[in-house]
């Protein structure tokens, strides 16, 4: 019993851990990305983008060949550019629509936006593969949508370029989860061997953008920055912090529950918004708090609904074009990455 109650204390303080050192990540790295853009002036997320992705891509290298702390998983040399490339394709197009969302809205606003993409996620299923949902997950995605329509109408710093990023962001992101259930069908990446073999892809794909874009802006900013040195240290370490945020996740799925973290994931919101406006002083008005509190409350509302009705069901189909019947119970749902690199 002693040893039991023990395992129990040990499992309990591993999750918490897990989940506080995700929290501390993830706010790290949404701070430092609007601290790049804000303060520093460096208003380029093509190439705040790049960099993050060669320092995930040497970071994973570097997890899996040099230290072995992960086991690679094998691809097909035929599914490098068959699966492999498009999933890095969408995954570029969502990292860098976050960044640019960043850039232009505040983190609050931006976070809460983020929180839509259950319902994008739904609503494609639903559109483009013709699933059907239970009518328990319509509903409960009713306080998400409310709510971020109350957050936009509210928002004191609203700018439509950086709305329009963020929702396309989500888009991004549910397209992202879609498409990963049928092109990487057959093989379970983590989030580590994800960024492993996605991030160069996402590298080669945005080099040329952001040089041809963002190249001359880039070679101004180094000549007129006051702090170069430090200035650079932030940049690059914005990038080292997003691979060691993909590596938490990995760390906070394998030591919870599915619905302490779907609990987690939205206080982690809660955090990173407290934080940002602690730092940042962007106005907050109270409909516009009580709007970004309502969709919280709705995904995780959704999340329960979804993990209740996962429990009486069979799991999700392998494919989206896999009908299970007439009612699809569960919809699909991005638990592998942070979508921060």
């Amino acid at each position: 019993m002693m040893e039991e109650s023990g395992l129990c204390h040990w499992s309990v303080i591993r999750s918490i851990l897990a989940i506080v050192q995700w929290w501390g990540f993830n706010v790290a790295v949404i701070i430092m990305n609007k601290w790049i853009f804000q303060k520093l002036d460096f208003k380029f997320p093509l190439s705040v983008s790049c960099i993050h992705f060669i320092c995930s891509a040497i970071g994973a290298y570097l997890v899996i060949k040099v230290l072995k702390l992960k086991p690679l998983i094998p691809v097909n040399p035929e599914d490098h550019w068959r699966r492999i490339f498009p999933m890095s394709f969408v995954f570029c197009i969502n990292i860098v629509l976050g960044n640019v969302s960043l850039r232009y809205i505040p983190v609050s606003f931006m976070q809460t936006i983020k929180s839509f993409t259950p319902a994008t996620t739904v609503f494609l299923q639903w559109l483009v593969w013709g699933k059907y949902f239970d009518s328990r997950i319509w509903a409960s995605l009713i306080p998400i949508v409310g709510g971020i329509l109350l957050t936009s109408i509210t928002e004191l710093s609203f700018n439509t370029f950086g709305f329009c990023a963020a929702l396309f962001g989500c888009l991004a992101t549910s397209t992202k989860t879609i498409l990963a259930e049928s092109l990487l069908h057959g093989y379970k990446f983590d989030s580590i061997n994800t960024v492993y073999y996605m991030a160069p892809f996402a590298t080669m794909i945005l080099a040329v953008p952001a040089l041809l874009l963002e190249g001359s802006g880039v070679i101004e900013w180094f000549h007129t920055c006051p702090s170069l040195f430090s200035s650079l240290i932030i940049i690059f370490g914005s990038g080292v912090l997003a691979f060691c945020l993909n590596f938490s996740i990995f760390y906070v799925i394998h030591s919870t529950t599915a619905v302490t973290f779907n609990v987690a994931g939205n206080l982690k919101v809660a955090v990173a918004v407290t934080c940002s406006w602690l730092i940042f002083r962007n106005p907050i008005s109270y409909l516009n708090a009580i709007g970004c509190a309502i969709t919280l409350v709705g995904c995780t509302f959704y999340g329960y609904v979804r993990h209740k009705l996962s429990q009486q069901s069979p799991g999700t189909p392998l494919s989206p074009r896999t009908p299970r019947g007439k009612m699809e119970l569960i919809p699909l749902v991005n638990e592998k990455l942070d979508d921060k690199v």
